[in-house]
């Protein structure tokens, strides 16, 4: 394919620097939102009159006939085009002669690729959008099913103080809910054309850009045309925005995988998202969520390769920002695969109740309570701190846990105790007495499903 720049140059690029340049193995995939802008500009061409509407209309038809052709199979892309951009002018120029070139007037490849990579991230960005939105439904539905569900809350991955399993989920919920937050913001600041940039000092023509930004469903234009050009700040966000969404996956496949281990056995994960073991007959593998938990590295790895790439570059656009899209491309198509296997694994799951009950009832993890206990009773915290702590060092002691205390054990240590201390520290009334906003009480629960919802 002769290049677009042949007549400046005396010599034919070489095979490797051809092979060194090409990007249309990785922006071939662009191809629909290349031919969309396209249409859109030859439109406005052709209404400003920079072009005549018969050539404007011609274009605007065969950039549609090729479209389809891509879609059905019935063209292939070159892989010896430079990238798509060139690939489908040549193939415009080919079908219909001059006509075709002038498609190109009014218009740079840097104004165009990057007009097309923020079309093609729109619709990526709305996948992911969809697949988080579900994930946290599916969070919500399974919260809302153990609401009742009593297990032991965490703090140093020691059993710490009872909570619900309902609870627990929550704060996954309320990550993924921040995630959707920050795919929207970035989405809206992404939302502008920067077509009519033009290289990067804008055109002499009488274009109508605000035409073109219309029709493509932008916000409005990018109002400097060298920030048209050079800006991959949105690729950056997106990125940001796509490594904390990972992070927080990470840490729930992390959860996931010790909950399902048989030194937890909280959970069963479903045989359809689960794997064996090739010598070890009696293994179940949570390898979903140890995949997941591993590609986070890969998307953060993503982050790095964007703000290492855009650091040192001066205005207006460089070659280095070819860079820009394989990374950013990977970081948004691992989160959205990812999204699509994390909710029917999470819908799937078993929840030993049981199991959550008995843990939480041999972590001392109402030791707090008791302590508050002898607060309500008159004592200043710091001295009922020290005798709950004593009594659980008793109780560790005795092979025993602070339900079985019997109550004259408890009156050596204070006279404050009484029989209704067995109340105070029953794990249910432990967990469900917790009544502040965001708390494992029923009502503060269903008081977070319904912020949720909303």
């Amino acid at each position: 394919m002769a290049k677009m720049w042949a007549g400046r140059f005396q010599k034919e690029e070489s095979k490797d620097v051809n092979d060194f340049n090409s990007s249309i193995s990785f922006d071939g995939v662009m191809f629909k939102d290349d031919i969309v802008g396209s249409m859109a500009h030859a439109r406005m061409l052709g209404h400003k009159g920079i072009i005549s509407k018969e050539d404007s209309s011609l274009i605007i038809k065969t950039l549609g006939e090729i479209l389809a052709d891509i879609e059905e199979g019935n063209l292939l892309l070159d892989p010896e085009a430079e990238d798509i951009h060139m690939f489908v002018e040549a193939e415009l120029t080919k079908r219909i002669g001059e006509v075709g070139k002038r498609l190109h007037t009014a218009r740079s490849r840097n104004d165009q690729v990057a007009l097309d990579v923020r079309l093609y991230l729109r619709g990526l960005v709305d996948s992911i959008l969809e697949k988080l939105n579900a994930l946290l439904n599916t969070i919500i539905d399974l919260a809302e099913k153990n609401k009742e569900t009593v297990m032991p809350g965490y703090t140093h991955l020691q059993r710490a103080q009872p909570i619900t399993f309902a609870n627990h989920l929550l704060a996954y919920a309320f990550m993924i809910k921040r995630d959707i937050s920050r795919f929207i913001d970035a989405k809206d600041r992404m939302n502008y054309s920067p077509l009519g940039s033009c290289a990067l000092a804008g055109t002499t023509y009488p274009i109508d850009r605000e035409m073109v930004s219309e029709e493509l469903g932008f916000k409005g234009i990018v109002m400097n045309s060298l920030d048209g050009v050079s800006d991959r700040d949105f690729t950056v966000e997106l990125a940001s925005a796509s490594s904390i969404a990972m992070m927080h996956l990470s840490r729930f496949s992390e959860e996931i995988i010790l909950w399902c281990s048989w030194e937890f056995k909280f959970i069963d994960l479903d045989d359809a998202y689960s794997t064996g073991s090739s010598i070890m007959p009696q293994k179940k593998n949570p390898d979903i969520a140890e995949l997941v938990r591993g590609k986070t590295g890969r998307v953060y790895g993503d982050l790095i390769t964007l703000l290492t790439m855009l650091k040192g570059i001066p205005l207006a656009y460089n070659k280095d920002m070819q860079e820009d899209k394989e990374a950013i491309f990977d970081a948004l198509n691992t989160l959205d695969q990812c999204l699509k296997i994390f909710k029917p694994m999470l819908e799937t799951i078993k929840v030993n109740k049981e199991n959550m009950r008995n843990a939480a009832a041999k972590g001392f993890i109402n030791a707090t309570d008791l302590a508050d206990y002898l607060v309500k009773k008159g004592m200043a915290f710091r001295s009922a701190y020290k005798i709950s702590g004593s009594l659980v060092a008793y109780c560790i002691d005795n092979g025993i846990i602070l339900e079985e205390v019997p109550l004259e054990v408890f009156k050596t240590y204070s006279s404050l105790f009484d029989n209704d201390v067995y109340e105070d520290i029953n794990i249910e009334k432990c967990t469900f007495k917790r009544t502040s906003q965001g708390a494992s009480a029923v009502e503060s629960v269903d008081a977070q499903i319904k912020a949720l919802r909303s």
